[in-house]
């Protein structure tokens, strides 16, 4: 995937998941034109304890997103 589409694919994500906002993302390559995109963030729950939550973005070559889930 090209710089300039990962820059805006994660500009989008960042204002869907302000939580990943910075973070860089583990990207894998699926078949020929799919990439998977696993960002991690640490949050807190309302009671004072520490989770790791992660947001799975599938894409393709172009940068268009065609999946996206989010761990609780």
């Amino acid at each position: 995937m090209e710089k300039n589409t990962l820059d805006r694919l994660c500009k989008q994500v960042y204002r869907q998941y302000p939580m990943v906002k910075g973070k860089t993302p583990y990207i894998t390559k699926q078949g020929s034109d799919r990439y998977l995109l696993v960002y991690t963030a640490q949050s807190e729950t309302p009671d004072g304890k520490s989770i790791q939550q992660k947001v799975r973005i599938v894409a393709d070559e172009s940068g268009m997103i065609l999946k996206s889930t989010m761990s609780k």
